[in-house]
């Protein structure tokens, strides 16, 4: 390092000092080709999130096409994690970012989706649970999952015009790795599923835990507990817990098949969710009416005085 180097008046010491100058002049501008990229993925998100935010504002106009508040929420959601992704893949390799810059990025997009999404998740099973919640009708879900995955398909279209553009290093190597990307499922079809599964069941009970607080305190613990999932199975499947995310995601890296990824990013989201909401409510009302878990509790109490002329 620069500070251990003893400089002396031979040519030996002349020729050390130059190169600890040219070692500090490299850390420099690997430092500036950082910041500049950072600067680059900061003027991609913010573009994004205002056109999610236009897009919702422009059909608050007309309530009976709330359905269409999924696209942009999906579009967001999707849009912004591939470029995290892509901070991750390349930024942590040829930049020298941290893990904790990522995630601390992650947690911020997350943030920021819950806040500007409101009403609308993006999420396929938080539409599904809405409908087995009979909160929704048929119809209605499926028009918004429609929208969720069309809304993920584009992102992963504009994703990708936006990285050929070549604005700086890093979405330079990612376009020219972008057919040959790194599948975010690391383990095996049964350990897939049983991540996702186990995963979605934590977070869909927290989830509906929150349903019913105020918005300062669900939609900054939500975000928390999607990073802190992220993070944890970051070497088994990333728990997207969101079937149009991780189709943006992961679906097209190879690896698996189409039907792989679906029985693993689709299936065991879902059906993680359902065990959540069987647990919490003690049944599923759009399937069963009686309550399979809990007993129900008497709504008539029987006053003291006859209870107490019987004995």
């Amino acid at each position: 390092m620069c500070h251990v180097v003893t400089i002396t008046q031979t040519a030996n010491g002349a020729t050390s000092h130059t190169l600890c100058e040219q070692n500090q002049q490299g850390v420099v501008s690997s430092v500036n080709l950082t910041m500049s990229g950072l600067n680059v993925s900061l003027g991609y998100f913010l573009t994004v999130v205002v056109f999610g935010a236009a897009f919702r504002i422009l059909f608050r106009k007309w309530p009976h096409l709330s359905v269409a508040a999924e696209f942009p929420a999906s579009f967001v959601l999707v849009a912004c994690w591939l470029e995290v992704q892509t901070i991750k893949e390349v930024g942590e390799w040829a930049g020298g970012l941290g893990p904790d810059v990522t995630l601390t990025i992650l947690f911020l997009v997350l943030l920021t989706h819950g806040v500007i999404c409101a009403g609308a998740t993006g999420n396929p099973s938080l539409t599904l649970m809405n409908f087995l919640l009979l909160e929704t009708h048929t119809l209605p879900t499926l028009l918004a999952l429609a929208a969720q995955f069309l809304g993920a398909h584009l992102a992963l279209l504009g994703a990708g015009y936006y990285w050929a553009l070549e604005l700086n290093d890093m979405h330079m190597i990612k376009n020219l790795m972008s057919r040959e990307c790194s599948t975010a499922l690391r383990v095996s079809l049964v350990q897939g599923v049983f991540s996702e599964c186990v995963c979605a069941f934590i977070f869909y009970l927290i989830y509906l835990s929150l349903k019913r607080r105020s918005a300062l305190i669900r939609v900054p613990l939500v975000a928390a507990v999607l990073t802190y999932f992220s993070h944890s199975a970051s070497n088994y499947t990333m728990a997207f817990l969101n079937p149009s995310l991780a189709y943006g995601l992961t679906f097209y890296c190879p690896g698996f098949t189409f039907t792989e990824y679906s029985v693993v990013y689709w299936l065991g989201p879902i059906f993680g969710m359902t065990l959540a909401l069987l647990l919490y409510m003690g049944h599923i009302p759009r399937i069963f009416t009686k309550n399979l878990l809990y007993s129900q509790k008497t709504r008539f109490r029987v006053p003291k005085g006859e209870g107490d002329k019987r004995k």
